[in-house]
């Protein structure tokens, strides 16, 4: 298989010794860095490979930090940027969180801090991957509405809710499975109010460990515990005005619900250390992929507070329950990838897309883009054929018997057909980093951000399949 690739940070600093100091700590943690001395030359590196993560300093010459953090979310709207900022400049950071950076740390920076927040804004990208929330940035074939594609009998009934509920204060909360857009639906809500112009602050409440929740969303005084070196705001002041959008609520522990609960009754807290109490006017939009009144009767949430939430249920179906939205999504992503990946295909043949009609879609939209993706990329011709689907999509339908575990187990005993098996995959991953040499002209580099593995880890692959020749003409 392809191996599997270290996580890939951008460090992006006008302070050699800081550089030094960032890349050997992070490097230590197993992570891939990559370095720059200013915000021109960290663009260039984000464009060239593929990045998880961003640190950038604010202040830098040439390309400053904000001008920064607006082009790489432009560049990847689920990119977590944190940003590096000192003492005097804090109110600069507080304002890149609002336009859309994932945190700030101050300096001088204490170790643990600078790991936990790493950690933090990984595990909320890595889970952001399980949902959809690709803008809609081109047309599509039927009606495009509050940014979300579909005219099925499920989504007219989304549309309807939003129209009404949009512009009101009222707390929304949005269900259903991961990969259904809960996350396209609260920016809605936000888009389609008189608080459109103020911060929308997403929170991943899975993403946060328990015992750091309360400082994450309501903030903390400098000295309120250990590494906490300076006072910082919460993510309900930080949207004050605004919209907060809650994701995974339904991972928020018990004691956390109780402080919760009361700042939804009242709109008002306290940091954590602080005796100052702070008023804020924020619309609550939250979501969830788990049943709320099930986790009532185990007692794992709040009857109190899901009643506060649930003031508008939202329900979005799974892609399941709206199938004759998959030709308009399908030919929405084809425009997107074609852009992205500078294809010319044009659509998609009858035969493939009555595979993607029938296939059981675990993943919802999520997973249909990345479907399409991978089509658009292999697709050699004007149309998308079944062989350029991937093998789960275009040989088993969602109605299909299921091969026992034990006959699986079973058959795997045989020694010629685990070399068949081998084989065979190593004819796919050969075939996979030869199409993405060729389709970037045998730039390793551009290859490996497409396959989203690290360099070293396509040259390792590359030389172990014999593609080295290949290696040479493209450094060439």
């Amino acid at each position: 298989m392809l191996p599997a690739s270290k996580e890939q940070i951008l460090i992006i600093d006008d302070e050699a010794n800081l550089r030094r100091v960032l890349s050997a700590q992070l490097g230590r943690e197993g992570y891939d860095v990559h370095t720059a001395e200013d915000g021109e030359k960290g663009l260039a590196l984000l464009r060239e490979h593929h990045i998880d993560l961003v640190i950038t300093d604010l202040r830098m010459p040439k390309v400053d930090g904000m001008e920064v953090l607006r082009q790489a979310l432009v560049i990847d709207p689920n990119l977590p940027v944190v940003i590096l900022t000192a003492h005097g400049t804090v109110d600069n950071a507080v304002e890149a969180l609002k336009t859309g950076a994932f945190d700030y740390i101050t300096k001088p920076f204490d170790q643990n801090e600078v790991k936990a927040i790493v950690r933090k804004a990984l595990r909320t990208r890595n889970l952001a991957a399980a949902e959809y929330s690709a803008d809609v940035t081109g047309p599509a074939d039927g009606e495009v509405r509050y940014g979300i594609i579909g005219e099925s009998k499920p989504i007219q009934e989304v549309y309807s809710i939003i129209e009404r509920v949009a512009d009101t204060p009222t707390t929304v909360l949005i269900t259903g499975e991961s990969g259904t857009g809960k996350e396209l639906v609260a920016r809605a809500l936000h888009e389609n109010s008189s608080r459109r112009d103020k911060p929308f602050i997403r929170v991943n409440c899975a993403a946060i460990p328990k015992d750091l929740m309360e400082s994450e969303l309501f903030g903390y005084e400098r000295g309120a515990f250990t590494g906490a070196v300076s006072s910082k705001p919460g993510r309900f002041e930080l949207a004050t005005t605004g919209t907060l959008f809650l994701d995974e609520i339904g991972e928020i522990s018990v004691e956390m619900q109780v402080k919760l609960l009361r700042v939804l009754q009242e709109s008002e807290f306290e940091r954590v250390g602080g005796i100052k109490t702070i008023r804020v006017d924020v619309r609550l939009v939250a979501s969830t992929n788990r049943d709320l009144r099930k986790e009532i009767e185990r007692g794992a949430f709040r009857e109190d507070l899901f009643y506060r939430l649930n003031v508008v249920p939202i329900h979005l179906p799974s892609l399941r329950d709206r199938r004759e939205d998959i030709p308009r999504l399908v030919l929405h992503f084809i425009a997107k990838f074609n852009n992205r990946l500078h294809k010319s295909v044009e659509s998609i043949d009858k035969d493939a897309l009555d595979r993607l009609n029938v296939h059981g879609w675990p993943g919802n939209i999520r997973e249909l883009e990345n479907v399409i993706e991978r089509a658009v990329l292999f697709c050699d011709g004007p149309r998308i054929r079944v062989v350029d689907l991937p093998p789960e999509v275009r040989g088993v339908s969602a109605t299909s018997t299921p091969v026992p575990p034990v006959a699986i187990e079973s058959a795997a005993g045989s020694d010629g057909l685990k070399e068949q098996v081998k084989a065979a995959r190593t004819r796919i991953e050969r075939e996979l980093i030869v199409r993405a040499l060729e389709q970037t002209s045998y730039n390793v580099t551009h290859a490996a951000r497409m396959l989203k593995i690290s360099r070293k880890g396509l040259q390792l692959k590359m030389k172990e399949l014999g593609l080295r020749d290949r290696e040479e003409k493209a450094d060439a």
